[in-house]
């Protein structure tokens, strides 16, 4: 099976997909699914773009209402996460998940689903200490405030998530894991985006929850968008009981952009029918802790040990199966898709921002229906002024296991600790005009430290490749790398496609015995709408040339010094207040 991921999608819907579709016409495999690591905009009309977190002359329609109204429909089934530009408006009618278009999956706040024997999990936002520990009290027409904290992280997502057992095959973040960049090319990294460099140095750069949630969940893969650069990483877990080691393969894509490393092709395997459907003990969680909902914007602490209540969520058999059993014992995803607003008509030209208002708070059928199922409360019912479903906490299970308080809870003094920038924007020069490929090989040894093998392939770009049409000709493709350096510590080598036979310094390595794709988007569409302007005034640096984590770059070595533009230094600082 194989699997495109992406990165921040922005609503370049169009882009993506005919970037996907390139590839499996230059390559000759099918994608089965498509993964977008957040700030998709599920944008349907100007009262959604309304919604959306950005000054007003920057709000553009973009795609996606082309698939939700029907005049296209997505070439193969894509899941999403919400990142920091959203549609909230339309988010939030899914608290657990649903279509926003057909074929077109949203995992809501928190979510679980299995497609092909896969188990694929994710957390939409971005982490914000003060938000954290409130309830999803936000709902439209937002204020300045709510409409940036309703896309914030709650303790009540991240706890229900540590609630699950078992394998865990991929999941996805927005903003990455707190202290992620220390299992990768770490000096690249900061050489390459400098701005960077405090955080990283002082341990502050990313989301606190998540990186709790990576330690506590292990996953095969975990992929992440928000901070607009390529990044790879391995994470080695050693459980202190058995001494085994778990792996968790780490990459960060780029946003949509031309000559960004936007998106990613690997292949892993595949054991059921390519079908997707709900994760019984997730909804066995789900049902089991909806006495934990708050829509207040008082602090709520999540149950611990020390007290009479029930504090430990993972499900046993019995509950699973009582969960299976109001299920109707089908756990296939419906595809009961039903628009609940009108798509935007392009004939009637660019909205006048200035003279949309924000709509009402809708309630979804979908969400209604497995509320109805489940005997769940939906947050904006509570919010409109519907009684809860459940207020009682289920009996404490006796053969629960003991669990730390920080296991369970991230306090509001220690959540401030982590800085997650709710916007990055960086120069469409900042990286090259090479995509690199990457193949994650599904096996992982957990004996050989680091054991891991990954090949990257750069597309190059020939200039006559802009005017062909798909397929008409192949990409020049450059010779693939491998190399060890050190004797137990393997990885990935970042190859330069300049220097083809030169080594890597970095401790990596990559394999060549498999082949799989990406594509910039500038090879793959030719004509795209404009690029946004920048959000805030930007300043022009000179520094140093630094090898890209891309491992590709447009610069000769020769030509010195390169110039790159970034947002303002206050983006990175570590203040909670929202830009």
């Amino acid at each position: 099976m194989y699997i495109a991921v992406e990165g921040c999608s922005h609503g370049e819907l169009d882009t993506i997909y005919n970037s996907v579709v390139r590839l499996e016409q230059i390559h000759g495999f099918k994608v089965d699914l498509l993964l977008c690591c957040g700030d998709f905009q599920s944008v349907r009309n100007e009262q959604d773009l309304k919604c959306m977190a950005c000054p007003v002359k920057y709000m553009e329609m973009h795609d996606f209402y082309k698939y939700h109204s029907g005049e296209k429909k997505a070439p193969m089934l894509t899941i999403f996460i919400g990142g920091n530009h959203e549609a909230s408006n339309y988010l939030q009618e899914f608290p657990y998940g649903g279509w926003v278009a057909p074929n077109i999956y949203y995992l809501g706040y928190a979510g679980v689903v299995r497609f092909g024997g896969l188990r694929i999990g994710g957390l939409s936002g971005i982490y914000k200490g003060p938000d954290f520990l409130k309830g999803h009290y936000e709902k439209p027409p937002y204020s300045g405030d709510s409409i940036r904290s309703v896309y914030h992280v709650r303790n009540l997502e991240v706890f229900r998530l540590k609630q699950l057992s078992g394998e865990s095959d991929i999941f996805m973040s927005h903003d990455w894991p707190r202290g992620i960049y220390h299992h990768g090319p770490k000096e690249k990294l900061m050489k390459w985006k400098q701005h960077f460099r405090s955080e990283i140095e002082n341990n502050t750069l990313g989301s606190r929850a998540a990186e709790d949630l990576l330690k506590k969940i292990r996953p095969k893969y975990w992929f992440s968008g928000h901070l607009h650069v390529k990044f790879p990483a391995v994470l080695r877990h050693k459980d202190e009981n058995t001494q085994k080691v778990k792996v968790t393969k780490f990459l960060a894509l780029d946003k949509c952009l031309p000559r960004r490393d936007f998106l990613q092709v690997i292949e892993v395997p595949s054991t059921q029918p390519l079908e997707i459907s709900y994760d019984a003990e997730w909804l066995t969680i789900l049902r089991l802790t909806n006495h934990l909902l708050s829509v207040g914007t008082q602090t709520v602490y999540m149950p611990g040990p020390g007290g009479s209540e029930r504090y430990q969520f993972t499900p046993t058999k019995e509950e699973i199966e009582e969960t299976i059993q109001m299920m109707n014992g089908n756990l296939r995803i419906p595809n009961n898709f039903s628009p609940t607003a009108e798509s935007y008509n392009q004939n009637k030209g660019k909205p006048k921002m200035e003279l949309v208002c924000m709509p009402l708070p809708v309630l979804n059928p979908q969400t209604t229906t497995l509320c109805d199922k489940l005997d769940l409360d939906d947050p904006l019912s509570l919010l409109s002024g519907a009684k809860r479903k459940s207020q009682t906490s289920p009996k404490a299970n006796s053969q629960s296991l003991g669990l730390n308080d920080s296991e369970l809870n991230i306090t509001l003094e220690t959540s401030k600790i982590s800085n997650s920038p709710d916007e990055v924007e960086l120069s469409d020069e900042d990286n090259a005009d090479i995509v690199m490929e990457m193949r994650m090989s599904p096996d992982v040894s957990a004996e050989a430290e680091g054991s891991v093998e990954f090949v990257l392939s750069p597309i190059r770009r020939d200039e006559s490749v802009g005017s062909q049409s798909p397929g008409e000709a192949p990409l020049s493709s450059s010779p693939r790398y491998s190399g060890v350096l050190g004797t137990s510590r393997q990885g990935m080598v970042l190859s330069s496609p300049k220097a083809e036979n030169q080594t890597s310094p970095n401790p990596f390595i990559c394999d060549s015995s498999s082949t799989s794709s990406s594509l910039s988007e500038s090879e793959s569409s030719p004509h795209r709408s404009p690029q946004a302007k920048r959000t805030n005034d930007e300043e022009v640096e000179t520094l140093p040339q630094v090898e890209t984590v891309s491992s590709s770059s447009s610069i000769d070595a020769g030509k010195g010094k390169k110039k790159f533009k970034r947002r303002n230094q206050a983006v990175y600082s570590s203040t909670e207040e929202d830009i």
